[in-house]
């Protein structure tokens, strides 16, 4: 074979070269990827910004490039999905005319662009933005329709897309641009229907909303009854049904900034602390009346596109039926709850256990179970639309949607979603007329043995053992059945159930080594010989002084934000043993702490305490701390430790609000709580170490909501309780003040009994005056709140009677069980008789001075206990039962005789006969002011008013004192109406 001949050196673009010529400069421009890349994004810059120059650019741009364009779409991708929000006017206008243009020249890979734009269009938005949005791109699909056509897959999200739109565009302004919409998803239906097919069910829950438009009508009859005239391939509206609808058109209906919030919220936000989250979401996306239809659209996401992997599951991350239960209590439209349980339940109805998923019908279920308890109307709801949607879906497919429900029922239990499913249909919360119904439609889930909860969890045990992935979230919801048993069980179930799911994960975690491999080649040279570094060695010291060299350079180098996320990853990874192991020192000393704060992650720490916030690389530092944030959350609570715990940072706990502004949450709040909530799982020691700093540095976040205060009664023992009332009393802690208590005291009421009693403790260390919070009284109930009754039973008794406090005593309610009042009235009669007795008679004398129409209607307002009369009275008979046989002398004291005599004169014969006995005291008193007088003790300075004159009284001070009584009410909180109305029979139960 003959030697193959040498090649030429290929010759440039611009100039003549020899084999000797060394590369020039300006032959090179024009060939480098970097180069290249930097002049089609300098065009693309020109194009958004400079509307009048953007024609040129654009030419320019289809001249220059040599990638068919990708640069440019990857960055309006990039664009569209991360930075759309923020563009600015002119820049938005122009990137939708650069889309135009795309798809004028026929880019190949400007579908996608256009289906990513097609996504940026809010459901349930009507703001000026987002209908320009809207019109904007359907302008671009009818005018490029031919184009269009080709891509099958923008026919079915477009279609998709502007179906639901449609349904937002009622308004008579807004007429022309759904007329528009309707005409461009009839043509498409129509024109590709088989395209337009692989939608799958949801594509009839969409045509639905809209079979009333008179074109949309036309093509539902032909949907159902004439499905040929559409497709030969087509056989009916059943087949749509039963193709369950694809992740990618469910999340093509939310905006990337809502996914990425709702994906946040079921993926880093801990159950319990969601509320924050859920506020900002309402106020940003659900405030408006047209924003009723977006729930529809979270809830088909939720179900169908967020499946929370076994870990997830197994944590206490927000599980998906809490947002959805949120969702649905928050819906203020009838149609618009109406189309939010049917999206719910939309994947029961044809569901086939070999084609869909356990995912997607796991929320409705536990939506359900977990509201029985707290809001049974919202169960029996969905539970009622469950039954009556069986018939009234479609009539010719009630067997196969009655059977769809039955697969569903019949899977829940075979993958032990529940247990059982009698507790939920034969619950005897709900009402006999949904018990029977449920009993007709589904007898054989409505009997079950009721097995002991160890033998659950040891099915849970051995399911967690299999391999098979749905088996696994058998074992974690088994779990969570465990959380709601019964109340005697709770506490026993929730041990387990917490010992269950962390302790074999940690022991599991901790053999595994240190892998950074995959991250290594993200970081430069310099910077990878440090890492690696880092990883041999083992010696402390060391370490802290390569870490300190790995800060050195993040400062000098110009860090981008693949190489922080890099770095951030080995970082984690290498220090994760220090993440794992306690943070507090068994023995508190300054060496110890010292000590336990000399760790390498602690050098990033120091380097920003020892820094000016005005420096510019401490915000650098902060990037990078909130990058760390991100792969291992522990790093704010160990933050705050350090902050409290090293010398060097004396006084500069606020560099956390700092930290907590630069991480994703970027709220100190939430940011706050969710540290102190992983602290709190990981080290109890020392979530009590932080609290007194935490309360007194940050007082804004944490007194005025009772999470953090719940998170630390909830697993404190006994004694680290009396250590916090000892901090209260030397005056290190702030847990309450008078602003917000009465609040904090009221969302305790629903935690559990040790964690009730030690909030009060708490309290109780507190110098608060008992008057701040007696309101309380208004809302316990005596079989429901025994712990906050006795509690303040123990404190009223130590007090002298005010006003205000006998109001609230006697407002509550009367039954034979309830001691409370009487208990209370006792004891201050045997202590305090003539501060009490003046007490009672001015609340006598102002609610007897009511109108009896005022009073009625009073008693059905919106406050949560009313004072009435009969009431009151109810309440003296009792006391005078209770001291019938006592030598106590409560009752002829003179402003008691008084009231009574004052009362008897003007009520009914009926409250006359009921309380006979307490009115003979008046009347003795009556007889003895006809006979000479004699010394009466503690007698009034005024003399007494015979019967003629038992009028209102006229004396100022008894004026004043119930004018500003009832000022005083006035200004208390308002609550939910009384049950019973004035006039109810004795011992009538108002719980």
């Amino acid at each position: 074979m003959e030697p193959a001949p040498a090649k030429a050196k290929p010759q440039g673009r611009l100039l003549v070269s020899t084999p000797l010529d060394a590369k020039d400069e300006l032959e090179e421009v024009c060939k480098g990827q970097q180069q290249h890349e930097e002049v089609c994004l300098g065009l693309f810059t020109l194009v958004l910004t400079e509307p009048t120059q953007a024609q040129r650019c654009y030419r320019d741009l289809t001249l220059v490039n040599r990638d068919g364009m990708n640069v440019i779409l990857v960055k309006i991708n990039q664009i569209l999905m991360e930075k759309f929000l923020k563009l600015q006017d002119v820049p938005r206008t122009q990137l939708v005319w650069l889309v135009r243009e795309l798809v004028k020249s026929g880019v190949m890979g400007a579908d996608g662009v256009v289906m990513t734009l097609l996504k940026q269009i809010a459901g349930g938005d009507i703001s000026t933005k987002n209908l320009w949005l809207a019109e904007s791109v359907l302008d671009i699909l009818l005018e490029q329709k031919e184009w269009v056509l080709k891509s099958g897959m923008l026919i079915a999200m477009s279609v998709y897309t502007y179906l639901r739109l449609i349904v937002d565009h009622g308004a008579p302004n807004l007429l022309p641009l759904r007329q528009k919409e309707v005409d461009f998803c009839i043509s498409m239906l129509r024109e590709k229907f088989m395209e337009c097919l692989i939608i799958g069910r949801d594509l009839v829950r969409l045509l639905q909303n809209v079979a009333r438009i008179p074109e949309m009508e036309l093509l539902w009859r032909d949907l159902l009854h004439n499905p040929q005239v559409l497709s030969p391939q087509f056989t009916g509206v059943l087949q749509l049904l039963t193709a369950r609808t694809s992740r990618k058109f469910l999340a093509c209906r939310l905006t990337p900034d809502m996914e990425t919030k709702l994906l946040f919220m079921t993926s880093r936000v801990r159950f319990g602390q969601q509320k924050r989250y859920q506020d900002w979401f309402q106020r940003q996306y659900l405030s408006t009346a047209e924003s009723q239809s977006l729930r529809c659209d979270l809830i088909r996401y939720i179900c169908g596109v967020v499946h929370p992997s076994n870990e997830v599951l197994s944590s206490d991350i927000l599980p998906r039926w809490a947002i959805i239960g949120w969702l649905l209590t928050t819906c203020t439209s009838n149609v618009a709850a109406s189309n939010a349980k049917l999206a719910l339940f939309y994947d029961w109805l044809f569901f086939n256990p070999e084609k869909d998923s356990i995912m997607n019908i796991e929320p409705a279920i536990l939506v359900m179970h977990h509201s029985m308890k707290p809001h049974p109307a919202i169960t029996a709801t969905l539970l009622d639309f469950m039954c009556r949607i069986i018939p009234h879906f479609f009539p010719p497919l009630e067997s196969q949607v009655r059977q769809g429900v039955f697969n569903s029922l019949t899977f829940i239990m075979e993958k032990r979603v529940l247990a059982h499913l009698a507790p939920l249909f034969d619950n005897p919360k709900l009402d006999r007329e949904l018990r029977s119904m449920l009993r007709e439609r589904f007898p054989e889930f409505c009997s079950s043995p009721s097995p002991p909860t160890e033998v659950k969890m040891e099915e849970a045990v051995s399911l967690e053992m299999d391999n098979h992935v749905l088996d696994k979230e058998e074992g974690c919801y088994d779990n969570t059945e465990a959380a709601f048993s019964d109340d005697e069980e709770e506490v026993n179930n929730k041990g387990k159930k917490r010992e269950f799911r962390f302790h074999p994960i940690k022991e599991a975690v901790m053999e595994e080594p240190a892998d950074i491999t995959p991250w290594l080649d993200q970081l430069d040279d310099t910077m990878k010989e440090k890492v690696l570094q880092l990883q041999k060695t083992s010696d402390t010291e060391t370490q802290c002084e390569v870490m300190q060299e790995i800060v050195d350079l993040i400062l000098e180098e110009d860090f981008d934000t693949e190489q922080m996320s890099a770095m951030a990853s080995c970082l984690s990874e290498l220090f994760k043993d220090h993440f794992r192991g306690d943070v507090l020192p068994e023995e508190i000393t300054e060496e110890s702490l010292e000590e336990s704060v000399c760790k390498p992650v602690c050098l990033i720490f120091r380097n920003l305490v020892t820094m000016q916030e005005d420096n510019s690389g401490f915000s650098v530092l902060l990037d990078m701390l909130a990058e760390l944030y991100q792969k291992q959350p522990k790093i704010g609570y160990h933050l705050l430790y350090y902050l409290k715990a090293s010398k060097a940072a004396n006084g500069k706990m606020m560099l956390y609000e700092s930290f907590a502004q630069a991480t994703a949450l970027g709220d100190l709040h939430t940011c706050l709580m969710m540290d102190m909530k992983a602290c709190q799982e990981d080290d109890v020691r020392l979530l009590c170490y932080l609290t007194p700093s935490i309360y007194s540095e940050f007082p804004d976040e944490t007194l005025r909501s009772g999470e953090l205060l719940n998170m630390i009664v909830a697993v404190i023992d006994s004694t680290q309780l009396q250590e916090l009332m000892c901090h209260v009393m030397m005056g290190n802690l702030v847990m309450f003040r008078k602003d917000s208590v009465l609040n904090i005291l009221i969302q305790s009421l629903d935690w559990e009994t040790f964690e009730q009693y030690s909030t009060w403790q708490l309290f109780l260390a507190h110098s608060i005056p008992l008057e701040t919070i007696i309101p309380i009284l208004q809302h316990l109930k005596y079989k429901e709140h025994p712990e906050a009754l006795s509690c303040l039973l123990l404190q009223l008794r130590r007090e002298k009677p005010s006003e205000e406090m006998v109001k609230m005593v006697l407002s509550r309610p009367c039954h034979p069980e309830d001691q409370f009042t009487t208990s209370i009235l006792r004891h201050w009669a045997s202590k305090y008789d003539d501060t009490l007795g003046e007490h009672i008679k001015a609340q006598l004398i102002k609610n007897n001075n009511q109108p009896r129409k005022r009073q009625s209607l009073r008693s059905s307002s919106s406050k949560l206990a009313q004072l009435t009369l009969e009431q009151i009275l109810e309440h003296m008979d009792n006391l005078r039962l209770s001291l019938s046989n006592t030598k106590n002398n409560f009752f002829t004291q003179t402003p008691i005789l008084q009231a009574l005599q004052h009362v008897q004169a003007s009520c009914d014969e009926a409250h006359k006969m009921r309380f006979s006995d307490l009115f003979a005291l008046a009347e003795e008193y009556e007889d003895s002011q006809s006979k000479p007088p004699k010394s009466r003790r503690k007698a009034p300075a005024s003399s007494p008013r015979s019967r003629k004159g038992a009028a209102p009284p006229t004396n100022n001070e008894e004026e004043s004192a119930s004018s500003s009584a009832s000022e005083e009410e006035d200004s208390k909180p308002k609550a939910p109406k009384r049950k019973r109305k004035g006039s109810s029979a004795v011992g009538s139960d108002s719980d």
